[in-house]
C-alpha cells in the first residue's frame, strides 16, 4: 500500500507536468485537443492520489481543499461531455502553483520526521 509521502509525490510529479504545457499560453491549450487531455489527465491524477491520503495528513492540512480537489477528479472522470475547458486552464494555471507549495511544505515536514 502507498503511503502518503509517495502519493503527495505523485501529486508533486503532476503538477510538475502540468507546468510544462501551462506555459503555452491559454489559445493554445484551448486549440490543441492533445493538450486538453494531458492536463485533464494529470489533474485527475492529483484527485485520485488526493482522494487516498490518510484522514490524519488531510485534517491536518485542512487549508488545503481536498474535497474540492477530489471532486474536480470525479466531474473529469464521470462528467466528460460537461467539462469546461475554462476551469481546467485556470485550474492548471492559478491553483497549482499553490497546491505545489503547500505539497512540497508537506512532503518537507514527512522527510524531516
Amino acid at each position: 500500500m502507498r503511503d502518503d509521502g509517495e502519493r503527495l509525490r505523485d501529486i508533486n510529479e503532476a503538477i510538475e507536468k502540468i507546468e510544462k504545457y501551462v506555459s503555452i499560453g491559454y489559445q493554445a491549450f484551448i486549440e490543441d485537443e492533445r493538450t486538453q487531455v494531458w492536463i485533464i489527465h494529470h489533474l485527475q491524477v492529483i484527485g485520485e492520489a488526493s482522494n487516498h491520503l490518510s484522514d490524519e495528513l488531510t485534517e491536518q492540512n485542512q487549508d488545503i481543499p481536498w474535497a474540492d480537489i477530489v471532486g474536480l477528479r470525479n466531474i473529469l472522470v464521470h462528467q466528460y461531455f460537461g467539462i469546461d475547458l475554462r476551469q481546467v486552464w485556470e485550474t492548471a494555471e492559478l491553483d497549482m502553483p499553490i497546491l505545489k507549495a503547500k505539497v512540497r511544505e508537506i512532503l518537507q515536514e514527512i522527510n524531516g520526521k
